[in-house]
């Protein structure tokens, strides 16, 4: 079985698509892996097809344009890929956009908070610039409960644009814990119901310091517990939450995960933004196709970090190279060194399929056996 073979076969129980859209899809995928360009000019050149250039460019104009895509059975299928669904999660939202000419580009994204970074489940193409708003960010939770439930959810984190009234409410009526930043001036009632500035709480905090308010306040309408933290340069960082929480930094630091996973999908991975798909349902089959590459990317580096060869840790405490760049390094090596031999084609293959926790390393004297536990 070849790798192209493999992995259509293993979609098709997902996407249930055709098999010319597979073919289609998985030729895409491996185009992508290699160079890491979001560009179909470039991908057709990485196709391995005996047709001409221009008809292979006009087939996967024609893919964007008219195949569908259940995003709900890509959603599960991720979730199984990383063995998601056995454990409680903490889900961040966020928004990325870049400009084409005239045209801006403006994607909200649901991820699962994961290893110092996030694995995107839901994603919303927003025709329009600037942030999201409450209907559009509720929209996106209700698909994930529809197919995961709320139990699963331990917390969701979001920035300064990530609040509202009607937001909140909705959280707390479906009792999920959020830890979103505030802006400084937004106002809460003190206990004489005077309506001031949240900053006011916090103003005598010096960098480096904070403050856990164990009461909450009164904040559009909620009882909200607030936290302080003045940052070394002096702006104040407040978090708001519909619970009482002993170390909220160390809760909301995580938000900061998405932003990693941008920076993969965009320039330190896959350069989606030099992409010339502008239309609304062809960009969001397009970030399909990324999130795909990117877990399966991201597996990889976990597996080659855990059994191969560990990534240094830097003084800082963070790895010298991220996970995602790891593996993509691998799978990028391996695909444009020549034809894959069946071990090869195995492993690569176990590693789209598997959650990183079901492999484990053998006794292998040649340094790359695992074997799949608890299968």
């Amino acid at each position: 079985m070849t790798l192209s073979d493999g992995l259509q076969s293993s979609l098709k129980e997902h996407l249930k698509w055709s098999k010319p859209r597979l073919g289609c899809f998985v030729s895409l995928l491996l185009a992508l892996l290699q160079v890491k360009q979001m560009n179909l000019t470039l991908l057709v050149l990485a196709i391995n097809d005996t047709t001409q250039l221009e008809s292979r460019y006009r087939r996967l104009q024609r893919f964007f344009q008219f195949t569908r895509f259940d995003y709900d059975a890509i959603a599960r299928m991720i979730m199984q890929m990383f063995g998601f669904n056995e454990q409680p999660l903490y889900l961040t939202l966020d928004r990325t956009n870049w400009k084409w000419g005239q045209k801006n580009l403006n994607i909200l994204v649901l991820a699962v908070v994961y290893k110092g970074t996030a694995i995107p489940v839901y994603w919303l193409v927003l025709n329009k610039q600037g942030n999201s708003n409450q209907r559009e960010r509720i929209a996106q939770m209700n698909r994930f409960i529809s197919q995961f439930g709320s139990h699963s959810i331990q917390g969701i984190l979001g920035d300064r644009e990530f609040i509202g009234q009607h937001w909140w409410e909705w959280l707390h009526a479906h009792n999920i814990p959020f830890f979103m930043r505030m802006k400084a001036n937004q106002h809460y009632l003190d206990k004489q119901g005077r309506s001031r500035a949240v900053r006011h709480l916090f103003s005598d905090l010096k960098p480096g310091n904070a403050r856990i308010l164990r009461k909450p306040r009164r904040v559009s309408g909620q009882a909200i517990y607030l936290s302080g933290l003045r940052l070394e340069g002096g702006e104040l960082l407040i978090i708001a939450s519909n619970q009482f929480e002993s170390k909220p930094f160390d809760i909301y630091g995580r938000r900061w995960q998405i932003e990693t996973l941008f920076q993969c999908l965009k320039g330190r991975g896959f350069n989606m933004e030099v992409t010339r798909l502008t239309h609304y349902f062809r960009i969001k089959k397009m970030v399909a196709l990324l999130v795909i590459g990117f877990c399966w990317a991201h597996k990889t580096g976990e597996w080659k970090h855990k059994m191969i060869k560990p990534l240094r840790v830097k003084n800082h405490g963070r790895l010298e190279k991220n996970l995602f760049r790891y593996g993509l390094d691998h799978l990028t090596n391996q695909l444009m060194s020549g034809a894959l031999d069946a071990l090869e084609t195995s492993r690569l293959l176990l590693l789209f399929l598997c959650p990183p926790d079901w492999l484990e390393p053998t006794k292998s004297t040649n340094g790359y056996g695992f074997s799949i536990v608890d299968f």
